[in-house]
């Protein structure tokens, strides 16, 4: 098997790699991930996913190289990490009562032949109607100023939710595991 490597310095990504129990590394890629004018989130996610892979790739061979990149979307918007109180707070008193969509995308490219297999996975998050009260505590508890969309679904964060709608959880977290595992058995890497 070729090297495995997880481009992303992400805990959260480890940590949903760890589950697969195969042997791998991190490097985090070095990448512009400004979106482009005009660009819609599943082009985004793609495009930046690919970009990782490929800025790991160019320094090492014999290596298959996950890249993952997400976006989450509130009427067609794409809602950026807050990193900070006040931008977090704003976005879940938007999102309150309200659909949120996240947008994974998902590469795993072969270092040697740069044959590359790219998806965009789609998760919705619809959250529970909550007052100003229920978000500053919240925040107060959880300060999930790194992440989409201003919650952290593997922590306190999906108190806030009514329900969850997709086909993988991991996704919402930032790893579609279940399309990861098709495309390493797609690549000669068996995970079972």
């Amino acid at each position: 098997m070729n090297k495995l490597i997880l481009a992303s310095s992400s805990v959260y990504r480890r940590a949903l790699l760890d589950k697969l129990q195969l042997p791998y590394e991190c490097i985090s890629p070095d990448i512009d991930e400004s979106a482009h004018p005009d660009e819609h989130a599943e082009d985004l996610v793609r495009r930046l996913a690919l970009e990782k892979a490929r800025a790991i790739a160019r320094t090492t061979p014999n290596a298959l190289i996950i890249g993952s990149d997400q976006v989450a979307v509130l009427d067609g918007e794409i809602i950026s990490k807050p990193l900070g109180r006040d931008k977090a707070r704003a976005q879940l008193l938007r999102a309150s009562g309200r659909s949120l969509r996240f947008v994974t995308g998902l590469c795993l490219l072969n270092s040697n032949s740069q044959h590359s297999q790219i998806d965009a996975i789609d998760f919705r998050v619809h959250f529970r109607t909550l007052s100003e009260q229920q978000i500053d505590r919240y925040l107060d508890k959880e300060e999930p100023y790194e992440c989409a969309g201003s919650f952290k679904a593997e922590g306190l964060g999906i108190a806030l939710f009514e329900r969850l709608e997709g086909d993988d959880p991991n996704s919402l977290i930032g790893l579609p595991l279940i399309r990861l595992v098709r495309m390493l058995e797609n690549a000669g890497v068996q995970v079972l």
